[in-house]
């Protein structure tokens, strides 16, 4: 039967061949999706593709979120234009955030380390809800990001993008790539972007974005030996940012640590050394050994009005992992080590934090799949700690497909960080708040590490509606914490308090997405999410503050067929519904620096215009907040910087207003 499949195979690849009469060219296309979802992979991961990332404007990765329903963008503060980003209702520390599954963004860059890697850099992004995988480690809670940049042995020889603002921001990236042999090969990416004015849309004598530089650049290179089994990457890069912000009349060389205008500068210099190898054992295809390492030096140097803030942090990251099956292909596993260390070097004002955190782990995760219905990974991992002891962390990832088009989920798992309490929170250093640690008893700044459960279920169904294709799903998670570091905002306008929790604090998520192709190359995508997020502080159970319960997303795409030489006209449309949100509490200062207990509801809307003129030339325009919503008062107490009521980090919406950008793309293939 096999010898009469691979002749029939043969024959009917060699009729174009042997035939002596000129056939029709047939050309059988898919349309790639720029957000998929798979049907048969365990876990509950989206995938954005370039396509997608196209779609916005995408300077940064924090920027390459906002045409995704699962991840909620937002402004930190209302002083340094940085966005932060959630999921399932916590912010981004709870998330396992990876550059090509090595930890990137954690302890002294969770602040602005999204904004480090430039969007033009990504080749893909997975979006993991829930638990994630052991292989990657035991601090995941709510999810995991990771992203998958560029590969040199697939990219092109010569990339081009330039962009500009109507709030002076330019940006250029250039990607310059050769092969160095036939099986070496070598990306070079630079990147550099600049605020050169200031603004003051609001006119409360403040800078609605900082005045920016920022010079970046990566070095790849990529070793693949099919033959022999072997690939590689190697990765050199280096890094400087600059911000300041403030007050209009700032100026840090008359000004810096005095009360004559309010300004802050935030200075980061980082270096990155990455290697990753693998090897595919020649006869035994299914088994093979990776072994990533990773070194980077991240240096913050920063002051917020009268406030300090320095911290370098040195880090080391290895991890080795060998995969292979038990009996059949059906039964896999993943077995590995793994080691961190950590040197941070931390001053706030004149006290010194500063700290060695190292940790060693061993990890080994099962998967069983049957390909057609269904699917579970069963993991577990111990690690011993010197701050966090010696602990297990378990997780779980089921899948089954009950019929056809259809999959249901099921995921729970356990998380256990160190929170980086001064380093998470640069937004209330912006303030005249005071901070103060409650706790003493434990390791870290006094306090015990964050634990939590995640559970979650979901369940996806595509069907045709009207004669176009069209699916539908909901997923719900919710986060149990058994300690919870509580920053606390609650108590007093003037003072933020960090304690350890008691009592309870959770996070429950409900998604319900709607997504329909309405015309030939016409989508719409929708989705309606609900947060219930309550903390037990020391005044009662409340609201996360700045956290909406109720939020809607839409997003409408349309592009022409391809025209001649590949010309194409594409169109891209957003739309959020943010709800109301829980402010933090300023009920004793004076009334005219009060803010209402609760935010009002508004909305956001983003669009895009591309044109594409040929395969190697197209432009884009488009625009964001082009409702010009804004919020009505941003900074308290901007009147008096260096007063008891001064604080710009109570930020629920918009500060700039409408913002309008344009760009090209240009490459040589």
């Amino acid at each position: 039967m096999q010898k009469s499949i691979t002749l029939f195979v043969i024959i009917l690849f060699s009729i174009p061949i042997f035939s002596q009469e000129k056939l029709d060219e047939v050309k059988v296309i898919k349309k790639q999706k720029g957000i998929q979802k798979s049907f048969t992979v365990t876990g509950n991961t989206t995938l954005i593709t370039s396509k997608e990332l196209l779609k916005a404007a995408c300077c940064n990765l924090a920027e390459s979120f906002e045409t995704n329903p699962s991840i909620d963008v937002s402004f930190s503060d209302a002083l340094t234009g940085t966005k932060q980003i959630k999921m399932l209702g916590l912010t981004s520390p709870y998330l396992m955030i990876t550059e090509e599954n090595i930890p990137s963004v954690r302890g002294a860059s969770q602040a602005y380390g999204l904004s480090f890697t430039p969007g033009t850099w990504v080749e893909s992004i997975q979006i993991t809800k829930g638990a994630g995988s052991v292989v990657n480690g035991y601090e995941s809670i709510s999810g995991q990001i990771n992203t998958e940049l560029i590969k040199p042995i697939n990219d092109i020889p010569f990339f081009l993008n330039a962009y500009g603002s109507s709030d002076s921001r330019f940006e250029i990236n250039t990607h310059f790539n050769r092969k160095i042999s036939d099986k070496w090969s070598s990306s070079l990416f630079l990147h550099g972007n600049t605020r050169v004015a200031k603004t003051d849309m609001n006119n409360d004598g403040f800078m609605d974005n900082p005045l920016a530089k920022q010079i970046n650049i990566l070095n790849r290179y990529q070793y693949y030996n099919p033959e022999k089994g072997w690939v590689s990457f190697i990765n050199f890069r280096y890094l400087n940012d600059k911000k300041q912000t403030g007050e209009l009349d700032f100026d840090p060389e008359k000004d810096k640590g005095t009360t004559n205008y309010w300004g802050s500068e935030i200075n980061t210099e980082r270096l990155d050394v990455s290697t990753k190898v693998g090897y595919v054992f020649k006869d035994l295809p299914y088994q093979s050994i990776g072994f990533q390492n990773a070194f980077n030096s991240h240096n913050q140097q920063s002051y917020f009005g009268l406030n300090q803030y320095n911290i370098k942090q040195s880090s080391y990251y290895s991890n080795l992992i060998f995969n292979s099956i038990i009996s059949n292909t059906m039964n896999k596993f993943a077995a590995g080590l793994n080691f961190t260390y950590d040197k941070y070097q931390e001053f706030v004002n004149v006290n010194d934090f500063s700290r060695i955190d190292n940790s060693v782990g061993a990890f080994f995760e099962y998967t069983y799949d049957n390909e057609d219905d269904f699917s579970v990974i069963l993991g577990g991992r111990i690690d011993n700690h010197n701050r966090l002891g010696t602990f297990f962390t378990p997780r779980l990832h089921v899948r089954y497909n009950p019929w056809e088009k259809a999959v249901l989920r099921f995921s729970a798992g356990r998380g256990k960080r160190s929170a980086n309490i001064f380093a998470e929170n640069q937004q209330l250093f912006a303030s005249s708040r005071t901070f103060d640690v409650l706790d003493s008893n434990g390791k870290i700044y006094g306090l015990n590490p964050e634990i939590a459960w995640n559970y979650g279920v979901s369940f996806s169904q595509k069907f045709m509606l009207f004669g176009k294709s069209a699916d539908a799903g909901f997923d719900f998670y919710r986060t149990d914490f058994q300690n919870q570091v509580v920053v606390d905002v609650l108590q007093s306008p003037q003072q933020v308090l960090f304690y350890n929790l008691n009592g309870k604090s959770v996070a429950n998520s409900l998604q319900l997405e709607f997504n329909y192709e309405i015309l030939d190359h016409f989508n719409f995508r929708s989705a309606y999410k609900f947060y219930d997020v309550r903390t037990d502080y020391l005044s009662g159970n409340y609201q996360k503050p700045l956290q909406a319960k109720h939020r809607f997303f839409g997003n409408l795409e349309y592009e022409t067929n391809l025209g001649e030489k590949g010309k194409q006209w594409k169109f891209d449309y957003t739309f959020n519904w943010i709800g109301k949100q829980q402010l933090p509490t300023t009920a004793s200062n004076p009334m005219n620096e009060r803010l209402p207990e609760f935010s009002p509801s508004y909305s956001l809307m983003n669009t895009q215009i591309t044109r594409i003129f040929s395969s190697t030339f197209e432009m884009y325009v488009g625009g964001e907040n082009i409702g010009n919503y804004t919020q009505e008062k941003v900074i308290l107490g901007s009147e008096n910087p260096f007063g008891p009521n001064f604080d710009t980090s109570i930020v629920y919406a918009p500060v700039f207003g409408q913002m309008y950008y344009a760009g090209l793309r240009f490459k040589i293939k």
